[in-house]
């Protein structure tokens, strides 16, 4: 008799997946339509600046993707894994309707993750969830890292959902 355990494995872990899509797609249309306006942008301070005026704190955009987020968590479609005190997970691949962008979400609570290098930058959405968290010093809005830049993802002051937006999905981290 074959041993199918490992096919009904890979079954579960696809309907796992496709479940997860499905919960995610409003999260994936809202990054959409913030991602094509990206499209082309230089990923550097200019961009920060533009991304807290145009989709800041007090934002529609930010308001969906928070709740988006809280939602996806609260329902273990995102953060799944956990590592360090760090819980994160890739919500989506890069893609040609994300303009390229993978999408990261990590949850944090009073902790300092493992270092990085953003090869071609690094986009941040900054979302506390208790107390009043702080990413990197940063308060709830968006932060951008430029390409080549590094750090130690540290959240202080509480607890806060970061969402990664990666050109071409890429980062290094240090071993």
């Amino acid at each position: 008799m074959q041993d199918n355990s490992c096919y009904c494995d890979y079954q579960a872990h696809q309907l796992q997946r496709r479940t997860q899509n499905v919960q995610n797609s409003d999260l994936h249309q809202h990054i959409a339509s913030l991602t094509t306006q990206l499209k082309g942008r230089a990923i550097n301070a200019d961009l920060e600046a533009w991304l807290n005026q145009e989709h800041g704190f007090n934002s529609d955009t930010y308001k969906q993707l928070k709740a988006d987020c809280e939602r996806g968590v609260a329902e273990g479609s995102l953060c799944q894994y956990e590592g360090g005190g760090v819980r994160y997970g890739r919500a989506f691949k890069p893609s040609d309707d994300l303009a390229g962008f993978s999408v990261d979400v990590v949850d944090m609570d009073n902790v300092v993750g493992p270092h990085h290098t953003h090869t071609n930058g690094e986009i941040d959405l900054i979302m506390p969830i208790e107390g009043d968290a702080l990413f990197d010093g940063h308060a709830a809005g968006w932060m951008v890292y430029p390409p080549g830049s590094s750090h130690k993802p540290t959240v202080s002051n509480g607890r806060a959902l970061v969402l990664y937006l990666l050109p071409n999905g890429e980062i290094s981290f240090t071993k």
